[in-house]
């Protein structure tokens, strides 16, 4: 029977109310219905206080979106997401949502490392040339070794780099990448003093891809996200479709939020180019705890702070930072800070604990936050 004007109308009505009712109740809904795993029922009393904790988190810093794992003697134990990946269409976030996971990307760089040091196919204190013919020669040779742990005097970010990377232009190889920095002069002669350089990574990528004659992102595809498992980690490639990508944000007045400006991170895809979920982060962390995915001589490599020339520590090993939290407990750890994001990665190898945080916009959460976190699981029940 055909429908009257006022039979449409009134239907058109109910589908409004109805689409404003599913939004509301996504915003009032609590954030986060994944399916823990079976060994998280012993821990429900710690996670109800992670819960607590992270969204006292989401709120303090005034976090749009945000995702935490937790894992235990190689199990995940909690994965939970909290607030919107996209705030416009009121979509939660879950532990499938991929992130901008910033310099976090160095650690998972230094494991592609070390796995082709593993294969014999990469001297750590060989000159780069050996790998890079086309890298200039410097006054000073420059080692592998040494862009690792921050020592080969490549310099960082400056303030003339902002025009590429407001262009949002695409760099189409890491080699091609390599063209921003490498006629600059090196700060320093290499093994004399310590200056964070993504820009250094970069140039590891480029190694990685003479070492082992294959495309930096298809050898990490190849032999570190798939041997661990890593379904949701690839480079952020800003033009192609990718399932649960959350959208990137900035902080506005009055506690507010803006869209974040548009990136293309191709040019720096090994010092902080990847996205990842914070449970794939705490599963490739797992991976470091024992040996397994690496040798154990791999993984002392990795953790071992590396020295200036003049004898001093400098707390890096590969890739990895090496500290102590406020409560006293050894950690390896890296933070990443990117347009649109903000990640913490941080193990605890004496409880074989690995913690994740993971945000949709630039926050000033850190290392206190993520050992904050980790002390809640350090006396779970085994």
């Amino acid at each position: 029977m055909p429908s009257s004007p006022a039979l449409n109308r009134q239907f058109a009505r109910s589908m409004a109310l109805g689409a404003l009712l599913a939004v509301a109740s996504a915003h009032a809904a609590p954030a986060g219905s994944y399916p823990l795993p079976p060994v998280s029922s012993r821990h429900e009393a710690r996670i109800e206080q992670a819960r607590a904790f992270a969204r006292k988190l989401l709120k303090d810093f005034q976090l749009p979106g945000l995702s935490v794992a937790v894992a235990q003697r190689g199990q995940v134990v909690w994965s939970e997401g909290f607030g919107f990946a996209d705030l416009e269409q009121g979509i939660p976030v879950t532990p499938l949502t991929r992130f901008r996971v910033g310099s976090v990307s160095k650690v998972l760089t230094a494991a592609g490392v070390a796995r082709l040091v593993e294969e014999g196919r990469l001297n750590l204190d060989a000159p780069i040339q050996k790998y890079v013919p086309s890298f200039p020669t410097k006054p000073w040779p420059i080692t592998t070794r040494q862009l690792t742990g921050h020592l080969a005097g490549i310099r960082h970010y400056l303030d003339r780099d902002e025009p590429i990377f407001k262009e949002a232009r695409h760099f189409s190889s890491v080699t091609q990448g390599l063209g921003l920095f490498q006629e600059d002069a090196l700060l320093s002669e290499p093994g004399t003093a310590y200056a964070y350089s993504s820009y250094g990574f970069n140039l590891v990528g480029a190694v990685m891809e003479g070492a082992a004659q294959e495309e930096f992102l298809r050898y990490m595809q190849r032999a570190v996200f798939e041997p661990l498992g890593m379904r949701h980690t690839q480079a952020d490639h800003p033009h192609q479709l990718v399932p649960h990508r959350t959208r990137f944000y900035a902080n506005g007045p009055e506690g507010s939020h803006l869209h974040a400006a548009h990136v293309d991170n191709s040019y720096k895809w090994p010092g902080g180019g990847f996205l990842s979920t914070a449970e794939d982060l705490v599963v490739f962390g797992s991976a470091h705890l024992q040996p397994g995915f690496l040798r154990k001589e791999t993984l002392a490599l990795l953790f071992t702070p590396q020295k200036l020339k003049s004898g001093k520590e400098t707390g890096v090993g590969i890739g990895w930072r090496i500290g102590v939290s406020a409560q006293g407990r050894r950690i390896l750890h890296h933070r990443g800070a990117i347009e649109g994001g903000r990640a913490m990665l941080m193990i605890f190898p004496d409880s074989q604990l690995v913690v994740a945080l993971l945000a949709n916009t630039y926050a000033d959460f850190a290392e206190e936050q993520a050992a904050q976190l980790g002390e809640l699981f350090m006396t779970a029940p085994r």
